[in-house]
C-alpha cells in the first residue's frame, strides 16, 4: 500500500511509535502530538490527505486555529508536531519535501511563572502532615516536590527502589529517559523513611489478604498506571490549597517546582546548579527565574530602602 493510500491515522500512529522508539518520547507527549495531528487530519478532511498536504494547507490550519482563539503556545506546539510528522515522512520516503519546513510559529506570550512564598509553601506542607487521612503519603509527596523541584509526572511515576536505603540523592528519571541526580533536604528523607515504612506494610497487608503482586511505585495505586497518578496528585494539591488557606488557583505542582527554583536562586545557588536539578535541556530555560527574582528585588528596595520610604513619606496623599 503506497504512503498516500495509507490512512492519516496510521501515518500519526506509525509516527508516534518511531518518536517513542528513537527518542523516548514521553508518553503525555506522545498525547499531546497524537491530539494535535489528529486535529489536522480533521480539519485536512477526506478529500485531502497528509501525502499531499502542501504549505498553503498547513498556513489555513494554523489560521483556523487562531480563529479558534487558540493560545500562540498550542498554536506553537501544534505547527511543530505537524513540521515533525512530516520529517519523519520525508525521512522514511513517503513524501519528498517538508512543506511545514518553511513555517515559523506565532511564539510563545512572554509570561513569568507564578510561584510562592517561603511561608505559603510551609503552609501546605503544614496542611499535608494535619490532614488525617494518607497523613504520610501526602506529606511525602509535598515534600518531595518541594526539596527537588520535579515535574509531577517524575514525582508520581517514582520507583520505589529510589528511595530505599535512606538516600541523600534522588535518581529521577526526566523527559526523554535522562535520568539526573538531585539531592534531598532532611526533611524530604524523614518524609519519604516515614511513607516507606507505612507503604511496605501496607502492600504486605495487599499480598497477604488478597494476593496482590508488589507495586514498583513508590505511590502505588489501583489504577491502570499502576501509581498516584497526575490528574489525583492536582486535585490532592488543590484540597491542600483550601486547607492552606490558599487561593486554588494559585496552587499547582508547577507552581512548586517554580518555587523550587525561586527560592534557590534567591538563596545564592547558580543558575547551572539549579538547571541541572530542573532537568532543563538549556540554561535558556532556567534563566527566566532570574526575571522573578528582579521583580522581587525591586519590590524589597521599593519597600525597603531608606531613600523610598523617605520619599513615600514626604509624597503628599
Amino acid at each position: 500500500m503506497t504512503p498516500a493510500a495509507q490512512p492519516m491515522a496510521l501515518w500519526i500512529s506509525t509516527f508516534l511509535a518511531a518518536q517513542a522508539a528513537d527518542l523516548g518520547a514521553a508518553t503525555n507527549t506522545q498525547l499531546a502530538y497524537a491530539r494535535d495531528l489528529t486535529d489536522f487530519a480533521g480539519w485536512l478532511g477526506h478529500d485531502r490527505h497528509f501525502a499531499t498536504a502542501t504549505q498553503a494547507d498547513v498556513e489555513g490550519y494554523l489560521i483556523a486555529c487562531e480563529a479558534q482563539g487558540l493560545a500562540k503556545a498550542t498554536r506553537a506546539r501544534r505547527l511543530s508536531a505537524i513540521r515533525q510528522l512530516f520529517r519523519f515522512a520525508f525521512e522514511e520516503g513517503w513524501r519528498d519535501d517538508n512543506p511545514a519546513i518553511r513555517l515559523k510559529g506565532p511564539g510563545k506570550a512572554a509570561r513569568l511563572p507564578g510561584t510562592l512564598s517561603l511561608a505559603e509553601v510551609e503552609a501546605l506542607i503544614a496542611a499535608a502532615r494535619a490532614l488525617p487521612r494518607d497523613r504520610l503519603r501526602n506529606t511525602c509527596l509535598m515534600e518531595l516536590l518541594y526539596a527537588t523541584g520535579m515535574r509531577v509526572s517524575e514525582l508520581v511515576g517514582l520507583p520505589v527502589a529510589a528511595a530505599r536505603g535512606d538516600p541523600r540523592m534522588l535518581l529521577v528519571r526526566g523527559k526523554g529517559g535522562k535520568e539526573r541526580l538531585v539531592p534531598l533536604s532532611p526533611a524530604a528523607r524523614a518524609a519519604t523513611q516515614d511513607w516507606l515504612a507505612a507503604r511496605d506494610a501496607q502492600e504486605a497487608a495487599a499480598r497477604r489478604d488478597a494476593g496482590a503482586a508488589p507495586s514498583k511505585y513508590l505511590f502505588p495505586s489501583r489504577g491502570a498506571a499502576g501509581h498516584l497518578t497526575r490528574h489525583r496528585f492536582f486535585t490532592l494539591i488543590k484540597d491542600l490549597a483550601v486547607q492552606a488557606g490558599l487561593s486554588p488557583s494559585r496552587v499547582t505542582p508547577h507552581v512548586l517546582r517554580h518555587a523550587f527554583a525561586t527560592h534557590l536562586l534567591a538563596g545564592g545557588a547558580d543558575l547551572r546548579s539549579i538547571q541541572t536539578m530542573l532537568g532543563h535541556a538549556d540554561v535558556a530555560t532556567t534563566e527566566i527565574y532570574t526575571h522573578v527574582l528582579d521583580s522581587h528585588l525591586r519590590d524589597l528596595v521599593q519597600d525597603h530602602h531608606p531613600l523610598a520610604l523617605r520619599r513615600k513619606a514626604t509624597t503628599p496623599i
